[in-house]
């Protein structure tokens, strides 16, 4: 008994000087640099235009992406838990391929794509700009967190089952009530953490959107990208450390919101 507390007790002590130094340390280490030249030169590098723009266009990306991958994860989701058609095993393989696909050769797949010698290279002769715009940003960003919405959802589908759907549809009721009223409700904790985890990918995206995107600062420029245009280009350490920290604390309100969704969950 005393050997297997002590095993337990040792188990618990490496695991925890191993997240120290794989995460703790290299926080701690960032806000150090950051707050390194003072307070109000941090707040400086923070509140520049081009800080402020990144945060507004990395804000506005997640605006977008979220809801798209809401209506598209639910959808896909209730068609992999629900249906049985040819090509199914296939549309599995595909949620999963952000997984699998590295960032940098999605930004390099959609400029094949979308750009000016791709195959919709006609669009902008016709003023529609996708490569190095917005629009490829956010399709970007959608490509590497579908799977989230999808992966937290589909389980509990399976889960619930189709009884109490059936004798609602038996009922009389609607397919969208059946839909509002028996299978949003089952699925919202699920639904609830795709969410969460499709912000925090799309907050650290960098490959796909360094690609697609012209990386103008003030322009085109989300919070990763400037991080990497001041550490690389500029050589502005600490203005890369200011950034950061914007990161870090947009990233700590969503393991927030998630540690009292789970604990909301728990108690009801």
């Amino acid at each position: 008994m005393r050997q297997s507390r002590t095993l337990r007790l040792s188990l618990r002590a490496l695991a925890t000087v191993y997240l120290g130094l794989l995460v703790a340390v290299p926080v701690t280490m960032i806000l150090v640099r950051a707050l390194a030249p003072g307070l109000r030169t941090w707040w400086q590098w923070v509140t520049t235009p081009a800080a402020i723009s990144a945060l507004n266009l990395t804000l506005l990306i997640i605006a977008i992406v979220v809801p798209l991958n809401v209506v598209f994860g639910v959808i896909t989701a209730l068609a992999l838990a629900r249906g049985r058609f040819p090509g199914r095993a296939v549309l599995q393989t595909l949620v999963d391929l952000p997984f699998a696909v590295s960032p940098v050769v999605v930004g390099v797949a959609m400029i094949a794509l979308w750009g000016t010698n791709g195959w919709f290279g006609w669009l902008p002769q016709h003023g529609i700009r996708v490569v190095y715009a917005l629009p490829a940003m956010v399709l970007a960003t959608s490509f590497v967190t579908m799977p989230f919405v999808v992966r937290e959802v589909e389980p509990v589908l399976r889960e619930l089952g189709t009884d109490q759907e059936q004798a609602a549809a038996t009922l009389g009721a609607s397919r969208f009530q059946v839909f509002s009223r028996i299978t949003l409700p089952a699925i919202r904790w699920g639904l609830t953490y795709g969410v969460v985890l499709t912000i925090s990918r799309a907050l650290g995206e960098y490959g796909a959107v360094l690609l697609v995107s012209s990386n103008l600062p003030g322009v085109s420029q989300t919070l990763t990208l400037l991080v990497h245009g001041r550490f690389v280009d500029d050589h502005n350490v600490y203005g890369a450390y200011a950034a950061s920290t914007v990161l870090m604390g947009l990233a700590l309100v969503t393991l927030l919101v998630t540690t009292l969704l789970d604990h909301w969950k728990k108690q009801r």
